[in-house]
């Protein structure tokens, strides 16, 4: 092999290495910024044959329904406890901050935080489903048998007389 093709291999040797070492390094920063979808039921029980379930510290997001009578309020502060559940176990989902206007028991939730215990999670965020009647198919079949009250048919009191 004359010099010439041997500067244009160890060229293109190089050229792929670079490829190759900065598709490694987005995918492992990547990695810590992924969050994966989970049920109660599968945060408890996991997923799969294996039954998989997530680490502590993980990041995630959880779906479920708040179940009624479980949201605790701080009256110091804007921290607010609350137990989601699906067809199966509750979990508990502890957020500090101003939660969304159609936030109420007996609502569909979705919450993004980390796991902090096996059944408790420290939320960053929580977003409340604002459609009664769209729900993506994989949370409808997730969330099967679990009774939904649209706020319509909510029964509250409020002494200023309305909301």
């Amino acid at each position: 092999m004359n010099a010439r093709r041997q500067k244009r291999l160890w060229s293109i040797l190089a050229i792929l290495a670079l490829v190759a070492g900065s598709i490694a390094a987005m995918l492992y920063a990547l990695q810590q910024n992924i969050n994966l979808f989970y049920t109660p039921t599968q945060l408890v029980e996991g997923i799969g044959a294996d039954k998989i379930r997530p680490e502590i510290g993980q990041r995630l997001r959880i779906g479920g329904v708040v179940v009624e009578g479980s949201v605790v309020r701080d009256p110091e502060s804007l921290l607010v406890r609350f137990d989601l559940v699906d067809t199966g176990p509750t979990v508990t989902v502890e957020y500090n901050g101003i939660l969304p206007d159609l936030f109420r028991e007996g609502q569909g939730i979705v919450a993004q935080g980390h796991l902090v215990e096996e059944r408790l999670i420290r939320a960053t965020e929580v977003l409340a489903k604002h459609d009664e009647e769209y729900m993506p198919p994989e949370v409808a079949k997730a969330l099967k048998g679990i009774q939904h009250v649209p706020p319509s048919q909510q029964t509250t009191t409020d002494s200023a007389g309305g909301y």
